[in-house]
């Protein structure tokens, strides 16, 4: 059955997994349109590519059930034809071909140009920070380098994305260049390890002068570094982070857990004591910083009294922001030898009581805002308020501020200066400030 409604030879792209998926489709729909198709995002074509995420098993049931969702459509004469690229197709190729045969191919996530050719386009080599952004307008990831080198025993990543491949300095300052003269005003740094940026490429951890390249770019007025790693940080980015206005005072640095036996076992490279010294530092250089972690509970042989490490931790070092993750058990990692040893249940209640310690941390440092003014960049009107995020806070995944919009008229993208009136555990309350 031929498909009758859907607009013929639009390629849709459907996105799943993290930021850095979200850029791969971007560049993908970039190069699509520059070989003169009709390509869109998350939205009705009678070609669907789906880019998948393989990373645990929760991505892994969501990117699976998206293919046979799909399926059913190309089955039932929705679709035309269907592609699979990224994370989930890259380590699970043969396994999806014979469980999935009727996917018309399968791509890795190194294999654009030969995707591009699927769909009828060519590879453009010269298209340098050519991308279709699907993001609101005002910001957009940046992916700096691609790839791992750490050892980490639970990360399947280098499995699915090969080894650390930093971008030249040059090219991603032309990028920045393109997005901000197409209204981009925020740029979030993004890699598996930022702080492992230019070693391959300048034999030295360079992310302090790429920032430095940055700032110079008109129209940026926020550049946000997400996910460093914490053993070898540069310190130097701290120095830049000071100085230099554009550079939010915001820093991801996942940290996974605090007791020494599990970070040893996790192949992590650093120790509490370490660890503990390195965010002290940090607060020390750059008071204002925000610092948002991420943690694992139920990692093989997490005992009660890890985890009771690991809370006292939380409950000490205040972060402003803090996600929590339970254990994934992944094949072809280091930790796949481990047994998995901590119940599902017990991992759950486990991840709900750090994230309860830290709701209530939350809580306590939104209630001193009360009254401060913040610069606050609007992403989105959403019911009766607009929804905007100061520099310590990133999209999707930290505090939001809300304005009443039956009272004030604001533009999605445009900066603001807002006064708190209100604090929740996660969102804060503002007001315009008269200017």
């Amino acid at each position: 059955m031929r498909t009758k409604t859907i607009k013929k030879n639009r390629i849709n792209v459907v996105t799943l997994g993290c930021s850095k998926n979200v850029y791969d489709s971007e560049v993908l729909m970039g190069q699509l349109k520059a070989s003169g198709k009709d390509v869109v995002h998350e939205q009705e074509g009678n070609v669907v590519v789906i880019n998948t995420c393989g990373f645990i098993n929760n991505a892994k049931e969501e990117s699976v059930n998206t293919i046979l969702e799909y399926m059913q459509k190309k089955e039932d004469g929705e679709v035309d034809k269907v592609f699979v690229t990224g994370c989930l197709s890259e380590r699970y190729k043969p396994d999806l071909q014979k469980e999935i045969p009727n996917v018309d191919q399968y791509f890795g996530t190194t294999e654009l140009p030969g995707l591009l050719k699927a769909l009828g386009a060519d590879y453009k080599h010269e298209l340098i920070g050519e991308r279709l952004t699907t993001t609101p307008k005002n910001y957009a990831y940046l992916k700096i380098a691609e790839g791992c080198d750490r050892p980490c025993s639970f990360c399947a990543i280098p499995i699915m994305r090969g080894k650390h491949k930093s971008t030249p300095i040059e090219n991603l300052v032309t990028e920045a260049e393109k997005l901000a003269a197409n209204g981009v005003k925020e740029l979030i740094l993004i890699a598996q390890d930022l702080t492992y940026y230019g070693l391959d490429i300048y034999k030295k951890r360079n992310l302090a002068e790429l920032l430095e390249n940055l700032v110079k770019v008109e129209g940026i007025e926020w550049i946000r570094l997400h996910y460093a790693f914490p053993t070898g940080f540069p310190m130097d980015v701290l120095d830049v982070m000071k100085r230099e206005p554009k550079i939010c005072n915001y820093l991801d640095i996942p940290l996974q857990h605090i007791s020494d036996d599990l970070l040893k076992s996790m192949r992590r490279g650093t120790t509490k004591e370490k660890t503990t010294k390195l965010i002290k530092e940090f607060r020390a250089i750059v008071p204002e910083m925000t610092i948002r972690t991420t943690l694992i509970v139920g990692y093989p042989g997490e005992t009660e009294a890890h985890f009771e490490e690991l809370k006292q931790w939380v409950s000490e070092m205040r972060f402003e922001r803090l996600g929590c993750f339970t254990y994934s058990h992944e094949e072809n990692t280091h930790a796949y030898n481990l047994e998995d040893d901590v119940p599902e249940d017990l991992k759950m209640q486990r991840a709900n009581a750090i994230m309860e310690i830290q709701s209530q941390i939350s809580w306590e440092l939104n209630q001193a805002k009360i009254g401060q003014e913040f610069k606050v960049v609007i992403d989105r009107k959403e019911g009766n308020y607009f929804v905007g995020r100061t520099e310590f806070d990133s999209p999707d995944v930290d505090n939001e501020v809300l304005i009443d919009a039956t009272r004030t008229y604001l533009k999605t993208g445009e900066f603001t200066t807002i006064r708190v009136i209100e604090a929740e555990d996660f969102d804060l309350y503002g007001e315009v400030v008269a200017s």
